[in-house]
């Protein structure tokens, strides 16, 4: 299985960017995906999570309310749509895969794709 994040970029505070999770293998889309994000000198921070049937959701605090996670499932892709941009938000995002499927976890993801960056300006 293997994971490509893309459509990160360099916006200002309050503008929207939507991130893409492109997942390959013949097991993909057994898996309920993840979104992290990770700055410099911090750990890993989940951000939304989906599970394989797009049955449930489950977001950050920090994000709820302003981000949004589908899925694709003819195009094996996942996406985060990200509204209300903060400086805050700035990170690497990584999305991930849980093998367990049907259920919501924060931890435990088990394959991880390159991240892509995330500058938001104030």
């Amino acid at each position: 299985v293997q994971l490509q994040a893309s459509g990160g970029g360099s916006v200002q505070a309050g503008d929207s960017l939507r991130l893409s999770c492109a997942v390959s293998g013949r097991t993909g889309s057994s898996y309920a995906v993840g979104w992290f994000r990770q700055t410099p000198g911090k750990e890993r921070e989940f951000v939304a999570a989906i599970t394989r049937s797009s049955s449930s959701t489950h977001y950050a605090d920090s994000v709820k309310d302003r981000f949004t996670i589908s899925r694709d499932k003819d195009k094996n892709t996942v996406f985060l749509q990200m509204n209300g941009l903060k400086s805050e938000d700035t990170a690497v995002y990584y999305c991930a895969l849980h093998p367990a499927g049907n259920i919501i976890y924060t931890y435990g993801y088990r394959y991880w794709g390159k991240g892509t960056q995330v500058t938001v300006s104030s």
